[in-house]
């Protein structure tokens, strides 16, 4: 038999439970702001490619806009120019290779690093197929700042959607923890490095690549806040969840 007080113990530590005649209704609140397991992961999923996807296009508008990329941009631009190439397929291959490196740094990737390898220059390489080269000042500048504030965007929804860096910032974080370097250091000896690499290839460098690197981490950090996922509701599996904490923003 159940001991009828430890019973009515265990209810009200699960939530104030009240039994009359014979049914029990609960007075702990709903919360509809907590999907289930199905709709949690569904959200996260749309996020993060859905993100991925919108990162390839941003990027895309920065080229059009012909005034500065970020930086591993700028590396990718070079050596399409000398490969014959295209940026999209330039960054997935570049992507794939950055992400050996996180072998011997005992990284380990998850399924946000596989899907920035394969989705964001398939989105970069369809969106310039469709968009053509801004032409005038005033285009060319509207042009950039739009693709740096939905690249923000795209940083908030693909980092909050919590399925694993992708294999640049994986690399940075894995430099950091076997050197013990800061990730500051760490990030601004690479970015130096693929800027230069890229600009003497033929990338682009310019206003826009100082603009991209000053504000692009106060719009992710606004994107981060404002596309957090909600925990799931108790029962659920969570899948490659972790806080976003030490995400490097951005490339």
């Amino acid at each position: 038999m159940v001991d009828p007080a430890s019973h009515a113990t265990g209810c009200h530590a699960a939530g104030h439970y009240h039994h009359t005649g014979g049914l029990v209704l609960s007075s702990r609140p709903s919360r509809p702001d907590r999907p289930g397991p199905s709709g949690h992961l569904a959200r996260r999923l749309t996020q993060l490619y859905g993100g991925l996807v919108l990162y390839g296009a941003s990027s895309a508008l920065l080229v059009r806009s012909g005034l500065g990329l970020e930086p591993w941009n700028v590396l990718h631009q070079g050596l399409a120019e000398r490969t014959g190439l295209s940026m999209g397929v330039v960054l997935t291959v570049v992507g794939a290779l950055v992400l050996l490196l996180w072998i011997p740094l005992r990284q380990r990737p998850g399924l946000g690093t596989v899907s920035n390898v394969l989705v964001i220059g398939a989105a970069m390489d369809a969106t310039l197929a469709v968009v053509p080269e801004a032409h005038g000042w005033t285009l060319r500048i509207a042009v950039l700042v739009a693709g740096i504030v939905l690249n923000g965007a795209a940083t908030g929804l693909y980092i909050a959607a919590r399925f694993g860096p992708g294999p640049r910032d994986g690399l940075m974080t894995g430099l950091n923890r076997r050197t013990g370097l800061s990730v500051r250091l760490v990030r601004t000896a690479v970015e130096i490095t693929v800027v230069v690499t890229g600009f003497a290839l033929g990338g682009t460098v310019g206003v826009g690549t100082l603009l991209y690197a000053v504000s692009i981490g106060p719009l992710a950090q606004v994107f981060l806040r404002v596309f957090a996922v909600p925990a799931a509701s108790d029962g659920s599996t969570v899948v490659a969840a972790g806080q976003p904490r030490r995400a490097i923003l951005r490339r």
